[in-house]
């Protein structure tokens, strides 16, 4: 049976006014200071906005929606995103935004704001590569942004990309039938994307042996799993063949490329099964 790694993330609180001090953070997550009708669509000086995101994530969909200056605190080589540990050179940049997009589980993006003085707008965004919720959220961003244009080009291009992908994936189906699969619950969406037989899923908290046995007695050919949470491997008895699925984009802020890098991941597994 497999052993299962649980990543508990350590999230200090802000020893504020200090800038030679590092932010300590607190476990508990981030208000949910969402979006409301005064929302702004550029800055104070009726320019395009400046866009802080905490990750590469949300600084993807910033991107997507049309934002031209995005800056990102997280550096990408963070597997783990909320285990980063803000830096007082990292309030500099809060300072200075129209919007600081945050995740709901990334506790210290509201306390580099308050720590920063800064008057940006908090976003909270849903960072979930489901294709119909990255679409919704780069057309939300787009609107409060401005730049509903350019949100709706981008997304013009990501539908059509992305059937073709789900075009290819169908065709590399192991004997033309669709391969069963358990998933991370973050990496579901690239199983609907491949257009897989979902026959269970689990995580992100602690994977239990009878969870693990159920897993197995599903019988799936694939374990898609998330590789900024991973847990080893997850059925190693089972014959399943495990894909590791990437979430976060990289430095370029490509959120297209998340979804054509899980589709040739993919490819590659069932072609190789």
């Amino acid at each position: 049976m497999a052993r299962t790694r649980v990543r508990i993330d350590r999230v200090p609180s802000v020893l504020a006014l200090s800038l030679t001090t590092a932010l300590v953070l607190t476990v508990t997550a981030c208000g949910s200071d969402k979006t409301d009708s005064k929302d702004k669509s550029a800055n104070k000086n009726g320019s395009a906005p400046v866009v802080v995101a905490t990750t590469t994530w949300e600084g993807a969909l910033a991107k997507a929606a049309g934002a031209k200056d995005v800056k990102v605190i997280v550096p990408s080589s963070v597997q783990h995103a909320p285990d980063y540990d803000p830096k007082p050179s990292d309030l500099a940049a809060v300072a200075g935004a129209d919007f600081v997009l945050y995740a709901s589980f990334e506790p210290y993006a509201k306390k580099i704001k308050d720590a920063a003085g800064s008057s940006a707008k908090m976003v909270e965004v849903n960072l979930d590569n489901d294709a119909d919720k990255a679409s919704a959220e780069v057309t939300r961003l787009g609107k409060l942004f401005g730049t509903q244009s350019a949100a709706a080009k981008w997304d013009r291009s990501f539908k059509s990309e992305y059937g073709t992908l789900q075009k290819e994936l169908k065709a590399a189906w192991p004997g033309g039938k669709a391969p069963a699969v358990v998933a991370q619950l973050f990496s579901v969406w690239s199983a609907k994307m491949a257009g897989a037989e979902l026959r269970g899923t689990y995580g992100p908290q602690a994977v239990t042996a009878k969870q693990l046995s159920d897993l197995e007695k599903k019988k799936p050919a694939f374990v898609f799993d998330n590789v900024h949470m991973m847990t080893g491997t997850v059925l190693p008895d089972s014959g399943a063949k495990q894909v590791e699925i990437v979430n976060y984009p990289g430095t370029d802020l490509d959120l297209l490329a998340v979804y054509k890098n899980a589709a040739e991941t993919i490819k590659k597994a069932m072609a190789s099964s």
